[in-house]
């Protein structure tokens, strides 16, 4: 995303508050590691953007993180921010909230109460965790759907005309 080019709709996610208030993500940290639920959340997000079609931003607190620098990079088309040392998520999205050029709406999927009423002041929607979660999980869904979906003969027979079809038949009897 270029500064000062339109977006579409954009989601920002604060990573570590979502991967919290998943259990699913809670579990697999617990089992498996940190890296490894949060790396299941981008997979995660990155599935749900090319769902859904807006662009989706993941800001990742690395505050308290000695020597931390802002860290940005795209996966899969999602664009994913660290914080830089001292630098809370909160505020990486309360300034992405100010300063976004988007043709669309803005969303901010957080569980955290103060950052709720933060971006509302900005001009963005607040969209709790769960009800992410519930969109996120109604994709899975739908994408399953269509994969289930039988494939359609894409033929050039049943797009063309009577005559048409008569004269490439002929050609092909030849």
């Amino acid at each position: 995303m270029k500064r000062g080019e339109p977006v579409p709709d954009v989601l920002i996610v604060d990573g570590y508050n979502f991967l919290y208030s998943w259990p699913e993500l809670v579990k697999l940290k617990e089992e498996s590691s940190f890296a490894h639920a949060r790396d299941k959340l981008i997979a995660e997000l990155i599935n749900y953007q090319a769902y859904w079609g807006g662009q989706v931003i993941i800001v990742f607190d690395a505050h308290k993180v000695a020597g931390a620098v802002e860290k940005k990079e795209k996966i899969g088309g999602v664009e994913i921010i660290y914080s830089r040392e001292g630098e809370t998520a909160d505020a990486v999205i309360e300034k992405l909230v100010r300063n976004l050029n988007t043709q669309g709406q803005v969303y901010v999927a957080t569980a955290d109460a103060a950052e709720q009423c933060m971006i509302l002041g900005g001009g963005a929607l607040r969209l709790p965790v769960a009800e992410l979660k519930a969109y996120i999980e109604n994709a899975h869904r739908e994408m399953a759907r269509e994969g289930q979906k039988a494939p359609q003969r894409n033929s050039l027979d049943g797009r063309l005309q009577g005559e048409t079809l008569k004269v490439l038949e002929k050609w092909r009897r030849q």
